[in-house]
């Protein structure tokens, strides 16, 4: 098991050759935010989608830009708004007055990454039709089903204040988000090189293509041959039951809190993840630091308060921190 192990983790070092160059590359552009780059990184990875919820100008929509242009790949940006159609999205059918035929136009959606901004102001109409693309990949207009290219994400935005005129996402979609994300404020320092680099003429630098969306194809099979123990799998386990059932694991102050817990869908994706983060960091094995960094951002979204945690002003994050403190680490 062991020499298996290292030999993981020597194909992990070859095949992640390319991370370091793409951190240095996105931060050469984006000051500080390590935690949104390295996050973006593993929802590129894992072909995955993410939720970020942060104040405006907190550069959500341009990190998810230079992402974009350090990657081989299509790159499109939709703007949702009260009055767009699920047309706008997938695209249309045409009708050819010459040939007496209907022509396919393709919406942006058939892009590999696609920056959803401010999602929540679109209506639910449009948020279904998304769902389609974002949960089997392919794209119906006209009763013909297309499959959409891989690399394939969504990396969609929402602001947390200014809630009037917004359509809040359904629990359905949201779980459908393998993070979410909570953009905070850059410290003084990072905040004073921002402020130096946006007053000069330079302010508009491009990020040089690093990877081909093959290589991150071919990334993904080292990603699952990383090791992971029976054990840590039942720290996942155990972290998740403990969403639904807190007085299981010696945590009866939050049954009152905790409305419903997290979905079958989070302990598959703490999986998944801790094996991406464990492939950043250079290992060919999951450790418990791996799903402890992560496992914020897979529940975050999923765990439903009660009124009494809202009136008590309790925070998902509030209580993911007591589980994460109380349930034993292998």
């Amino acid at each position: 098991m062991t020499q298996k192990i290292e030999e993981t983790t020597e194909q992990v070092k070859q095949a992640g050759e390319f991370i370091p160059h793409l951190l240095e590359e996105i931060e050469r552009i984006i000051v500080g935010q390590k935690y949104l780059t390295e996050r973006l990184i593993l929802g590129l990875l894992t072909g995955e989608h993410i939720l970020l919820e942060g104040l405006p100008g907190l550069a959500k929509t341009t990190s998810v830009n230079t992402l974009a242009q350090t990657i081989h790949a299509h790159f499109k940006r939709i703007q949702f708004t009260p009055d767009l159609l699920p047309a706008d999205l997938l695209g249309t059918q045409i009708f050819q007055p010459k040939t007496g035929e209907f022509t396919v136009k393709k919406g942006p959606l058939f892009a590999n990454i696609i920056l959803a901004d401010e999602i929540n102001r679109s209506p639910a109409k449009v948020q279904s039709a998304l769902l389609e693309a974002m949960q089997e990949r392919q794209i119906t207009i006209g009763g013909e089903t297309f499959l959409l290219s891989q690399p394939f994400m969504v990396i969609a935005t929402q602001n947390p204040i200014e809630q009037e005129g917004t359509y809040p996402l359904p629990e359905a979609q949201i779980d459908r988000f393998m993070l979410k994300l909570k953009i905070d404020y850059p410290s003084k320092e990072e905040e004073k090189i921002i402020m130096q680099r946006m007053a000069s003429n330079n302010s508009n630098i491009k990020a040089q293509k690093i990877v081909q969306p093959e290589t991150l194809l071919k990334t993904r099979e080292v990603i699952d041959s990383i090791y992971i123990d029976d054990n840590l799998e039942d720290y996942i386990l155990n972290l998740v039951a403990a969403t639904r059932n807190p007085e299981s694991y010696n945590l009866p102050g939050l049954t009152n809190l905790i409305q419903y817990g997290a979905s079958p869908r989070a302990s598959i994706f703490i999986h998944r993840l801790s094996k991406a983060y464990a492939f950043i960091k250079g290992r060919g094995f999951v450790v418990p630091q791996d799903i402890k960094s992560i496992g914020f951002d897979v529940l975050r979204h999923r765990v439903i308060l009660t009124y009494e945690a809202e009136a008590e002003n309790v925070s998902t994050d509030d209580i993911l921190q007591k589980i994460f403190d109380t349930v034993e680490v292998p």
